[in-house]
């Protein structure tokens, strides 16, 4: 694990737009490689000075060797942004910085492989899952792409490395070149259709994570929806190998931070490749016994008088949230925000798990309804501070295990993040464990 040559891309101009998290990174990796790099952002771009670095608006791309373009510009729809507008009118490509990676990576020589990880829900999980199966089994290995590190801020690795990359659809439709040696697609739901126009289109920029792809390589996909489906039979004819992802005909496993029937699909995802890239069905045991878990999602962050509290942040939407709800048997549910379209209509299967609710946020009143609706009771807390004391506190009194956060909604009415909101939650957990007070009492004096 190295970094790359310094004159890997000596004599290259790239053009960057959109210096967020994604864009500042792919200047840093460009620039540390030799290219030259124009970049800018419509938000008053700021980056450390560079000799070969210029900041300026990006009227004129011709000898570029490309446009990386930040995952969230869109270059089609809804409507495209005028820099992707002028990238076609010069014929200058738009890529995505996983395509550089995989570009680099050849280009320094290296064999190291690729395996790459989508789906509408899930995909954070089995990338972070499949890299720790890895890494525990003592294969060189990094990951990153949506889920953490930039992909083009990732490390070089040797023959025997392999990267594994989380890819959202907006990274996907702008893949020319990446071959990964495997790859997976979870599940898809309507998601991001302003983006794909509709389902077919949001369908088709996930298929591409295959593209490329051969008969040495395996593809991993999920059999719950027919989308899948219709992309297995279609990667099949093409004389790729396909493994169904089928839940229920996983091994049985020793994985305490993979709770839920979800889970069993990114456990099979996750298992399926790492045999592809090499692994032991034994290596994979230990691997998923030592899984820790990500972040705000279906995490245990405390417990305390025989209840836990799971912070499932992530589920910024009901789709999310129903895989939460599935994994308990009966829970005090915290949830609320900026609601999605369609609000949480389709949890009502999951509304006998729920022993009460303690609403949050803008649209509180919006899953009220719906909870009232189908005699589900609740309580308005507006706040997680109000929220999480009521909740354990009833879950004492009631005799429930579990006070779950898994909001159904964005976090931005509130909190910067579902990160931030997430912490939030631990914080006030961890002041319920640590005080030693009833719920009840904790309520009292943050409203005293």
């Amino acid at each position: 694990m190295t970094g790359f040559p310094t004159d890997l891309l000596a004599g290259e101009r790239y053009a960057v737009c959109g210096l967020g998290r994604n864009g500042a990174a792919v200047v840093s990796a460009l620039l540390n490689m030799g290219a030259e790099v124009q970049a800018w952002d419509d938000n008053a771009p700021s980056l450390p000075p560079h000799e070969r670095l210029t900041l300026a608006p990006l009227t004129d791309l011709s000898g570029m060797t490309s446009l990386v373009l930040s995952p969230g510009i869109p270059h089609i729809l809804p409507k495209p942004h005028p820099v992707a507008e002028l990238a076609r009118a010069q014929n200058v490509q738009i890529v995505s910085d996983a395509e550089l990676l995989y570009r680099n990576v050849r280009k320094a020589g290296s064999k190291a492989r690729f395996a790459a990880i989508t789906g509408t829900n899930g995909k954070s999980t089995t990338t972070a899952l499949l890299a720790h199966l890895l890494q525990s089994a003592g294969v060189p290995c990094v990951a990153g792409g949506n889920l953490g590190t930039a992909s083009l801020a990732l490390p070089l690795l040797a023959d025997t490395g392999v990267y594994v990359i989380e890819m959202s659809s907006y990274m996907l439709e702008r893949l020319d070149q990446f071959h990964a040696a495997t790859a997976c697609l979870l599940n898809i739901t309507p998601d991001h259709l302003d983006r794909h126009g509709d389902m077919d289109g949001y369908a088709a920029a996930k298929a591409h994570v295959f593209d490329n792809m051969t008969s040495e390589d395996l593809a991993a996909i999920g059999e719950d929806d027919p989308w899948c489906l219709t992309i297995a039979e279609k990667i099949a004819a093409r004389g790729i190998p396909v493994t169904m992802l089928a839940p229920d005909a996983v091994p049985s496993f020793d994985g305490p931070a993979l709770p839920g029937r979800h889970n069993r699909q990114n456990v099979a995802a996750a298992w399926a490749m790492a045999k592809h890239l090499g692994l032991s069905d034994a290596a994979i045991h230990d691997g998923l016994a030592s899984f820790p878990g990500l972040e705000h999602r279906l995490q245990k962050v405390a417990e305390r008088d025989g209840v836990a509290f799971i912070n499932d942040s992530k589920a910024t939407n009901a789709e999310a949230a129903s895989k939460a709800l599935g994994s308990y048997d009966r829970v005090m549910w915290i949830a609320g925000g900026t609601a999605k379209a369609g609000g949480i209509e389709m949890l009502v299967p999951w509304f006998d798990r729920i022993a009460h609710a303690f609403l949050i946020g803008r649209d509180a009143a919006v899953l009220a309804a719906t909870l009232q609706a189908n005699g589900v009771p609740y309580t308005m807390c507006d706040t997680l501070d109000r929220a999480v004391p009521a909740a354990f506190d009833a879950a004492v009194t009631g005799g429930v295990r579990t006070v779950l956060l898994s909001p159904a909604c964005a976090s931005f009415d509130q909190f910067r993040s579902f990160e931030d909101r997430g912490s939030h939650f631990l914080q006030i957990c961890d002041n319920i464990v640590k005080s030693g007070h009833s719920g009840e009492m904790l309520k009292a004096e943050q409203e005293g």
